[in-house]
């Protein structure tokens, strides 16, 4: 069995999907996958904040046993814990949501094995999973690549958070998880999670840029991390283009390698949305 994790309120289904198709189309396994979500509800910090759905999940699910049918997705609403441990901490105002800061419940979680992937849902599979899965992890938390910003900007070997591949079994030994959290409620981070894993880190496995190659995609490139970066022209500006921003993918990066991923992203969304107005 092969785990991922991914974490995020109902408006991530589009990311989890498409990163989802990628795993699936680009691994050649009989494996079978669990996609683990994590997810809660904190409407009363922001109306958008609303968890992702059981009719995500059932369709997410369907998805998967269409590749294998021993896969499945499991949905876990960590509300309870977030209420427990991050509620009204420093950190609540998260960089991005406080949805970054769910994955730091994975210990508390029964259903969560020894080995485990996470994802941000901004990623795209260039290649197979089990180039990323298959790494020994024996004696290290885990393993990441480096930031492509961060490693210019703070420290040489500054990861980047977005591809973690966890040795569970050591986090809990270790209580990487537990000190993480308690980076979270005590203090203001400049990177809230990001940063207090990496402060609360014992010992961790570098991996080259191709695991998480967060501005270019080349023929070696494992895993396409589609986050916010710079462009020159045609004049210095940012931008967030994701991976199922189709046109912008094929206009702006000119990339046509996951064209077969995408196409059937778009007719699944289709069968979606169709389900979808069915429940209402």
């Amino acid at each position: 069995m092969i785990d991922l994790l991914f974490c995020g309120n109902n408006a991530v289904f589009d990311g989890v999907l498409t990163c989802t198709l990628s795993v699936l189309k680009r691994t050649n396994t009989s494996q079978p996958f669990t996609l683990h979500l994590f997810t809660m509800d904190v409407s009363h910090l922001d109306p958008k904040y609303k968890p992702i759905t059981n009719e995500q999940t059932d369709f997410l699910d369907d998805v998967l046993k269409s590749y294998n049918p021993e896969s499945r997705a499991m949905l876990h609403d960590v509300t309870e814990y977030y209420m427990k441990y991050f509620s009204g901490c420093p950190n609540e105002g998260a960089y991005c949501s406080p949805y970054t800061l769910i994955r730091l419940f994975a210990d508390l979680i029964d259903d969560i094995p020894d080995k485990l992937l996470y994802l941000d849902t901004d990623i795209m599979f260039n290649r197979d999973v089990r180039l990323l899965w298959d790494i020994d992890l024996e004696g290290y938390e885990y393993a990441a690549s480096t930031d492509h910003y961060g490693k210019y900007l703070i420290h040489p070997h500054y990861i980047n958070a977005g591809v973690l591949l966890f040795n569970m079994k050591r986090c809990r030994e270790t209580g990487l998880f537990k000190a993480a959290r308690g980076w979270i409620r005590r203090k203001h981070l400049p990177f809230a999670d990001q940063s207090a894993l990496i402060r609360s880190t014992t010992k961790r496995k570098l991996l080259p840029q191709r695991y998480n190659d967060q501005k270019f995609l080349h023929k070696h490139t494992i895993v396409r991390h589609f986050s916010k970066r710079l462009f020159w022209l045609p004049y210095p500006h940012t931008d967030n283009i994701k991976q199922y921003h189709v046109d912008k993918v094929h206009s702006v990066f000119k990339y046509h390698q996951f064209d077969d991923i995408l196409d059937e992203y778009l007719e699944l969304k289709e069968k979606f949305t169709m389900r979808d107005k069915t429940y209402e």
